[in-house]
C-alpha cells in the first residue's frame, strides 16, 4: 500500500534495556549482553530523539511508541513511569499509543504486577488506546521451551497471570513469527478468548540468529501466501487476525525485531 505520512501515523520502537536476558534462539541481541534497564531519562531521551528526527511534523494522528526491542520490557519499571509521562507532555499534539511487547519471562517475580499495571494505564489514563502484545510464535510447548531457551512462560502460566484482565478499547495482541511452528488455533482459544484477544502474523525476521539456527518463514517474507491457512484457522474459532507483510528494506535496514546492530559490534571485536 501507499506510505502514510508521518503526521497520520508514527512509529517509534525504543529500547527498554541494553542487551536483554532473554536467549531466544531467532534473536541477535543476546550478544550485546545481559539486559541492563534503561533509565526514565535514557526511554525519554530516545522517544524525544525520534520526534526531533523530523522537526517539520509538529502533530501526528497517531503516535505508535513501542516499548520493545532490545530488551525486554517488563524488566523495566521506568517504563510504566515513561509512559504516564507520554500522556502529559507528548499528548494531544502527538496522539500517543503506547504499546508493550514482550515475551512474559518466567523468572521475572514482578511480572504480573507489571501487566497489570500496564492495563491500567492502557485502560484508565489512555481509555484504551494502547496496547500489550505477547509473543507466543507457537502452542507446542516444547518449541516454546527451545525458542526462548526456558526463559519464557508457559501458555498455562500466562493464562493465569492474565486472568480477570479485561482490556479496553484494543484487545491484547498474540503475535505469531511463523516459521513452521505448531500454531493449534482450538488450543490457543482455550488460553485465550476471542473475546478479549486479537492475532498477529509476522514473518520470521532475518536476523543472524535465525539464519544461524535455521529459522525462517516458508513462502517468502514479502507475500500474503505464507500467512493465509494459519489465518483461516484463527479465524474460525473467533481470532480476529491481522497480517504483518514488512518489506525487505525493514530487514536490510537491520529495525526488525530481533535485529542488533550492536550485536554486529560485538561479534566483529569477539573476533579480532
Amino acid at each position: 500500500g501507499d506510505i502514510r505520512p508521518l503526521s497520520e501515523k508514527w512509529v517509534i520502537t525504543i529500547s527498554t534495556q541494553y542487551g536483554c536476558s532473554m536467549d531466544c534462539n531467532f534473536c541477535d541481541v543476546p550478544k550485546v549482553g545481559p539486559g541492563i534497564n534503561a533509565t526514565f531519562g535514557d526511554l525519554i531521551g530516545q522517544i524525544q530523539k525520534g520526534i526531533k528526527l523530523h522537526p517539520e511534523v509538529t502533530r501526528s494522528d497517531r503516535l505508535n511508541v513501542h516499548f520493545a526491542r532490545m530488551g525486554e520490557p517488563t524488566w523495566n519499571p521506568n517504563v510504566l513511569r515513561a509512559t504516564r509521562w507520554l500522556k502529559d507532555n507528548i499528548d494531544p499534539e502527538y496522539k500517543c499509543h503506547p504499546v508493550v511487547s514482550t515475551m512474559m519471562p518466567k523468572n521475572n517475580d514482578g511480572l504480573e504486577k507489571f501487566i497489570r499495571k500496564w492495563m491500567e494505564i492502557k485502560n484508565q489514563i489512555y481509555n484504551g488506546s494502547a496496547g500489550l502484545q505477547l509473543s507466543i510464535n507457537s502452542t507446542n510447548k516444547n518449541e516454546r521451551k527451545i525458542m526462548f531457551n526456558g526463559n519464557a512462560c508457559t501458555l498455562l502460566e500466562i493464562n493465569r497471570i492474565m486472568k480477570g484482565i479485561v482490556p479496553v478499547g484494543r484487545k491484547i495482541t498474540l503475535n505469531f513469527a511463523l516459521s513452521n511452528y505448531e500454531i493449534n488455533a482450538d488450543l490457543l482459544a482455550q488460553y485465550f478468548s476471542p473475546q478479549y484477544y486479537i492475532c498477529k502474523l509476522t514473518p520470521m525476521h532475518e536476523t543472524t540468529a535465525c539464519t544461524v539456527n535455521d529459522i525462517h518463514t516458508l513462502g517468502g517474507y514479502t507475500r500474503f501466501h505464507p500467512y493465509a491457512e494459519t489465518e483461516e484457522q484463527l479465524k474460525k474459532v473467533g481470532y480476529d487476525v491481522i497480517v504483518f507483510v514488512p518489506s525487505l528494506e525493514e530487514d536490510l535496514s537491520k529495525i526488525t525485531c530481533g535485529n542488533a546492530i550492536l550485536a554486529e559490534e560485538v561479534g566483529s571485536n569477539d573476533n579480532s
